[in-house]
Formats: structure tokens, C-alpha cells, sequence
């Protein structure tokens, strides 16, 4: 373990200093604007939401002017049970045990993503590929009590098991991660591809193998049918209590049709053509993440987390934040910027890791991550 500690420490040093740079940014920010960044980070948003099931349970719910509902149901429980923890443990609120979880899981999603980048493209491209991970424009929700920085860890972490054929610790924490975010779906497929793919090849399937692939699903499963047991609405419940929020998948159409109207008008076109370039972008690096052969499981994980994100129907503010978790995009980045000088990349990195952190004070001082 020291030895993976002290090959890793290098990535986890530069995570940590960009992190401490966003969180100092925000706060002289704050200290202009006289806002709380411990309120911005804890307090806002959904971590409102996630503290109210860690102190009142499910059933929680507001009903908006127009009949909708936005019920609590629609938050896993993953993070909110570890708030309760943390507060039942120490003398944290459920609202700091949040941001403690945050930044706990935001290093272990660090390590995870320089443990697999490290194995396919050696450590350099490990280094860097956890160093544009944490200097993302909306980087700084790693440090929130969001629950981006633990669902990452595990789906990590499970990628890596799942590369390294640890059969059941990949079951286990891609369970987890399906009891943090509905997302988790993605890192089930994952697991089940490889499988399915070994099971062809060889005609048999081993004890281990069977194993995770059983125990994969079970976080989301149990969640989303204990969801329609508790609404009575059975395998529809949890849709229905998402489409209470506003939140479908209608394949992108909202999503185009948003982004199509913000072309009409300045300055709201910069906007729009923005969103295109953002889109455009995020395909092609999966384009190259494949013509790169990146292993399946990660092809798998992406894919599904892309589509995810950019075909839901509602809270279009949230694209951004909701790609975090799609790590590998970043790995072709990673792997040409391995080839540069050291110097000249760490000032490439120096200089995106200042503007991150300008631009997560910004966002969080204004519209913030929906």
C-alpha cells in the first residue's frame, strides 16, 4: 500500500493544491461580496437537499405553483447516510460532514483515476490526467457537498478493479456507486460488458466473475424499487418522481431545442454557440478516446455517462456537472500532453488551474450548479 501511495503522491499533491487554490479564490471572492463560502459549498443547491434526508429521512417534498413536485425521493441515499455518520460520529453538522465525505472521496476519485490512466499510459499521463480532472471549469462542485466527488471515487475504483479482474470488489463498489446516482448504471454496464465479452470468448464464467456481476446492480436496484414500493407505483415510481423534477430522457431533443434558441438572439448567441462547441468537444474526445482502444469497460462507463447527460430533458445548467464523472474523456488530453516538456505543460496546467478557480468563484457567486 505505501508503495501505490508514493507512486500516486505526486497526482493527489497536484489535486490538492488546485483544489486549495479554487477554495482560496472563492473565499477572497467572498470576502469582496460578503457571501459565505462555507454556505456556497455546503449550503446551497442540492447539498440543501442531501442534508434534508440526512437529518429528516425521505418525504420530504415541495410542491411548486404550477402543481409539480420536487420530492426528496429523487436524491440516492448513499451520501446523506454518510453525513448522518459523520455527524453521529464527530461534532460536524450534516452540512460540514458533507463537504468532509466531498473531500475525502474527491482525493480517493483522484487516486482512482491516476490508478487507471497510470496502468494503460503510464504514470506521467496518470499525473496529468488527475491534474485536468481537477482543473475542469466546474471543478470547484469537487469540493461540495455534492455527491460528483463520491460517485467518481467508486466508479473509479470499480473501473480499476474491473481492469485488474478483482471481480468482486468491482460487484461492490459498482453497488455503491448505483446507491449514489442513478448514473451508476453506467458503471454496472461497465462491469457486465467485460463479462459478457469473457463469457463468449471462453464459454464459461468463473465464481468471482458471476459474483460481481451479481452484486453490481444491487445498490440501484434496491434503491429505485424501494422508491416504487414506497410511492406505490412499483418499477415507474422513481421516473415519475424524477419527471416531478422535471427530468426525462427524450434522446437530447430538449436539450438541441435549448441550445437552438440560444442562437437567435446576442448575446444569448455566444451562449448557444458555446453549448456547441461544448457538445462537439465532449464527442470527439470520446471519437478519440476510441480510436485511442481505450479498454471497453471505460468505452462502456463514458458512453453511457455522455448519453446520460446530454439526452436528459431538464435542468440544462446542469450538463457541465453532470460530465465530472466522465474522467476518461480526459485520458487523450493526458497522453499528448505527456509528450510535451514538463515545463511547458505545468505552465499550460498553472494557467487553466487559475482560471478554473476565477470561473468556479464566478459561477458559484451567481447561478451555481442546479
Amino acid at each position: 500500500m505505501s508503495g501505490v501511495l508514493r507512486r500516486a503522491a505526486p497526482a493527489l499533491l497536484v489535486y490538492a493544491g488546485v483544489r486549495a487554490l479554487g477554495i482560496a479564490v472563492l473565499a477572497v471572492w467572498g470576502a469582496v461580496a460578503g457571501k459565505s463560502p462555507h454556505q456556497l459549498l455546503s449550503a446551497r443547491w442540492d447539498s440543501l437537499w442531501y442534508t434534508r434526508v440526512a437529518d429528516l429521512g425521505y418525504g420530504y417534498e415541495v410542491r411548486l405553483p404550477d402543481g409539480s413536485v420536487h420530492s426528496n425521493l429523487a436524491f440516492f441515499p448513499l451520501l446523506p447516510w454518510l453525513e448522518r455518520l459523520g455527524s453521529a460520529v464527530s461534532p460536524l453538522s450534516y452540512a460540514d460532514a458533507g463537504l468532509v465525505v466531498s473531500a475525502v472521496a474527491s482525493l480517493c476519485a483522484a487516486g482512482g483515476i491516476f490508478a487507471i490512466a497510470d496502468r494503460l499510459y503510464g504514470r506521467r499521463a496518470g499525473v496529468l490526467a488527475v491534474a485536468l480532472w481537477a482543473v475542469l471549469p466546474v471543478g470547484v462542485v469537487q469540493s461540495m457537498a455534492y455527491s460528483e466527488s463520491l460517485f467518481t471515487a467508486l466508479a473509479a475504483w470499480s473501473l480499476y478493479a474491473v481492469l485488474t479482474g478483482r471481480w468482486v470488489w468491482a460487484g461492490l463498489l459498482a453497488s455503491l456507486a448505483g446507491l449514489t446516482r442513478p448514473v451508476g448504471a453506467a458503471v454496472v454496464a461497465a462491469l457486465w460488458a467485460v463479462v459478457a465479452v469473457q463469457v463468449v470468448r471462453e464459454r464459461r464464467i468463473g465464481a468471482r466473475q458471476l459474483a460481481g456481476l451479481l452484486l453490481a446492480p444491487l445498490g440501484a436496484a434496491g434503491y429505485v424499487l424501494w422508491v416504487g414500493q414506497r410511492t406505490g407505483d412499483g418499477l415507474f415510481g422513481y421516473l415519475d418522481v424524477q419527471a416531478g423534477w422535471g427530468n426525462g430522457f427524450d434522446g437530447g431533443l430538449a436539450f438541441a431545442r435549448f441550445a437552438g434558441g440560444k442562437l437567435t438572439a446576442f448575446p444569448d448567441a455566444l451562449a448557444g454557440l458555446g453549448l456547441i462547441v461544448g457538445v462537439a468537444l465532449v464527442i470527439w474526445l470520446y471519437v478519440f478516446g476510441v480510436r485511442q482502444r481505450q479498454p471497453l469497460p471505460l468505452l462502456v462507463y463514458t458512453g453511457i455517462v455522455v448519453a446520460l447527460a446530454l439526452c436528459a430533458s431538464g435542468y440544462f445548467g446542469s450538463k457541465p456537472r453532470l460530465l465530472l464523472p466522465a474522467f476518461p474523456l480526459l485520458l487523450p488530453i493526458a497522453v499528448s500532453l505527456a509528450r510535451w516538456r514538463a515545463s511547458r505543460a505545468a505552465i499550460l496546467l498553472v494557467v487553466v488551474a487559475a482560471g478554473s478557480a476565477v470561473y468556479g468563484a464566478f459561477w458559484l457567486h451567481g447561478s451555481g450548479p442546479p
